[in-house]
C-alpha cells in the first residue's frame, strides 16, 4: 500500500495506491490486516466535493474500518478488471457494491476506456453493421452517444439496450463471484429501481431496473436502497467544495445530505445483520434477499 501524489484540490482525499494497481483510491489509507468493511463502487461512493463521503460515515457509526474503494468514472469494467480492487474485496468481512449504470463498460457494442469507463473508445464491426450511417468518431463519452442514438429512434437501439443489460448482470455476477465474504449491493440514487431509465434524462444507474437485482439475489446477502429525499435532491452546490471550473461539475454530484442518508442506512444494515449473528444466528447469510428502503 503505497501513497499517492496528490493534485491541487480544496479537499485532501489523500490519495493511495494498492500493490501495482494504477488506480488511487480516496483515503486515508486503512490497514487490511484486521476486520474491515470494503465499499466498492464509482464517484458517488468516492465522494468527490464532500468532505466526509459516506464510507467514512459509516465507520464513524459501526466502529470497524471501512475502505472507500470508489473511483471516479468507474463502471463495471474498471472494477471487474482491477485485482487491487478484487483482492481487497476478497478478503473483507462485508463488502457493499454500489449498484452502476450499464453505459459505462465494455460489450459486445463498444468498448470504452480501461479507467474512466465513461469514455467511449470504438464500436465494434456489429455496432457499426446495425448503426449503419453513425460517425462513432463523433463521440467521446458514452452518454453523448447513446442520448444520440435514443433521441434518433434508431430501429437498433433497444438492441443495444438488451446487449448492455445482458452484459452488466454477467459482469455483476463475476464481480460478486470472487467476494467471499457477506455481499451487499447498494442502490443510491434519485429514482426508485422500479422508474424508467433513459440516456436523455441521465439518471443512473442508467438502464438498471428491479428486475435485473432480482436476478442477483442468489449472489447476494441483500439490497440497501437509498433513493434521494427532496431535500437531498434541492441541495444543490450547498456543503460542497469545488474549484470555479468545476461548479458544473460539483452540481452533478451528491451532497453531504445525501451521504449522510446513504451512511445511516449502510450502518443500520450492517448493525442487524451483526445483530442477528450475536443471536446465534451466524450460520444464517446475512440478512439474505433483505431490501432495505431509506427513501424518504
Amino acid at each position: 500500500m503505497t501513497l499517492n501524489d496528490q493534485t491541487e484540490t480544496i479537499i485532501n482525499y489523500k490519495p493511495w495506491r494498492h500493490g501495482a494497481s494504477r488506480i488511487a483510491f480516496r483515503g486515508p489509507a486503512q490497514r487490511l490486516d484486521d476486520a474491515y468493511v470494503t465499499i466498492v463502487g464509482g464517484s458517488e461512493t468516492f465522494g468527490k466535493f464532500v468532505e466526509h463521503p459516506f464510507a467514512d460515515l459509516v465507520q464513524t457509526k459501526i466502529g470497524t474500518p471501512v475502505v472507500n474503494l470508489g473511483v471516479m468514472h468507474a463502471g463495471l469494467s474498471l472494477i471487474a478488471d482491477d485485482p487491487a480492487i478484487l483482492d481487497i474485496a476478497s478478503k473483507a468481512r462485508i463488502t457493499v457494491v454500489q449498484v452502476l449504470g450499464a453505459q459505462n463498460m465494455s460489450n459486445r457494442f463498444y468498448s470504452v476506456h480501461p479507467r474512466r469507463n465513461d469514455r467511449f473508445v470504438c464500436a465494434s464491426r456489429r455496432m457499426q453493421d446495425l448503426f449503419s450511417g453513425i460517425d462513432f468518431t463523433d463521440f467521446n463519452f458514452t452518454g453523448h452517444l447513446l442520448t444520440t442514438l435514443e433521441n434518433a429512434q434508431h430501429p437498433a437501439f433497444d438492441e443495444l439496450v438488451a446487449e448492455l443489460k445482458t452484459a452488466w448482470v454477467q459482469r455483476m455476477r463475476m464481480i460478486l463471484g470472487t467476494i467471499a465474504g457477506d455481499r451487499l449491493l447498494l442502490w443510491m440514487s434519485d429514482r426508485r429501481p422500479e422508474d424508467p431509465s433513459n440516456a436523455a434524462n441521465g439518471v443512473d444507474p442508467l438502464f438498471v431496473d428491479r428486475g435485473m437485482l432480482e436476478e442477483l439475489s442468489p449472489s447476494i446477502s441483500g439490497i440497501v436502497e437509498v433513493v434521494a429525499s427532496k431535500a437531498s435532491r434541492d441541495e444543490g452546490l450547498r456543503g460542497k467544495h469545488y474549484q470555479p471550473a468545476e461548479e458544473q461539475a460539483a452540481a452533478a454530484m451528491p451532497g453531504p445530505r445525501f451521504h449522510r442518508e446513504t451512511a445511516t442506512a449502510l450502518a443500520q444494515t450492517i448493525g442487524d445483520g451483526d445483530a442477528k449473528r450475536r443471536a446465534g444466528q451466524s450460520d444464517a447469510p446475512f440478512l439474505k434477499g433483505l431490501s432495505i428502503r431509506a427513501s424518504r
